[in-house]
């Protein structure tokens, strides 16, 4: 469990990153749900809840989703689950229980990087953009490959677009961690697969993505596509399964996510 010395709930982003980067021990509240995990020891500790950085809305060609968005409000939006074959509410709708999806932050979730995450994983498959307020507006590729620093994303920013998707995993049970996850998108002729959970942070087979938009899609291509997938990407060992039975999923997973979206229209 976590400690902190005060909490404040400044009604600015201005005031709240002015308070982060104030000390060093300073940090931003999301739902709390992996950070009651550890033992951190907070200073002034900033919760953002009356920045009204809770929404899911369309703005210029894009889907806006704020830093203070649940879970299980990007499960359960209607928008969400009409664009991209519903990709993110089916990539978020299985982690731990309802009540746990209610608590967990979008921002906290996206700006931690964790390796784990079922979200990230299906984000980098879309073209998502992550806002920050020193840092800027940004690819979510760009950011994930960025050393960590004090700052405070503010909200996403998802492009609009006749994207086809899908995302896969496989848990040991329905409340666990994903031991492997995959998302797959299709826009056009070009095609993005995305491996997390391997057990490192999610990133996209940038050589299967190629290999694969290049053909007609053929078993033999797709076979070879997941193949590559697991040569071009490192998987490593940890208590839910071994490196080797992380590469046997990743062909198996991101083959079948290929087979699916294939069939999208």
């Amino acid at each position: 469990m976590f400690t902190l010395s005060d909490l404040v709930q400044p009604e600015k982003l201005e005031t709240a990153y002015q308070v982060l980067t104030n000390k060093r021990n300073n940090t931003i509240l999301g739902g709390c749900a992996f950070l009651k995990m550890g033992s951190k020891r907070i200073g002034t500790a900033i919760d953002l809840s009356n920045l009204n950085l809770n929404y899911i809305k369309e703005q210029d060609g894009f889907i806006e989703i704020g830093a203070m968005t649940s879970l299980r409000e990007l499960e359960t939006n209607t928008l969400l689950r009409e664009q991209f074959n519903g990709v993110l509410p089916k990539a978020v709708c299985s982690i731990i229980g309802v009540q746990f999806r209610n608590c967990v932050t979008v921002g906290a979730s996206v700006y931690a990087k964790y390796g784990f995450s079922d979200l990230i994983t299906a984000l980098l498959a879309l073209n998502t953009e992550v806002e920050l307020y020193e840092g800027g507006r940004m690819p979510l590729n760009e950011f994930l490959k960025q050393p960590k620093e004090k700052d405070i994303l503010v909200r996403l920013w998802v492009k609009l677009e006749s994207r086809q998707a899908t995302y896969m995993n496989l848990r040991k049970s329905a409340s666990d961690y994903s031991i492997l996850n995959v998302a797959v998108s299709k826009l056009d002729n070009q095609w993005t697969i995305v491996v997390g959970a391997r057990p490192r942070r999610a990133a996209i087979a940038s050589k299967a993505s190629a290999a694969i938009s290049k053909g007609t899609q053929s078993a033999i291509e797709i076979e070879e596509a997941a193949k590559q997938a697991v040569e071009e990407l490192s998987f490593g060992t940890n208590m839910r399964g071994t490196a080797e039975y992380r590469k046997a999923l990743c062909k198996v997973l991101v083959k079948r996510a290929i087979m699916e979206v294939a069939v999208c229209k």
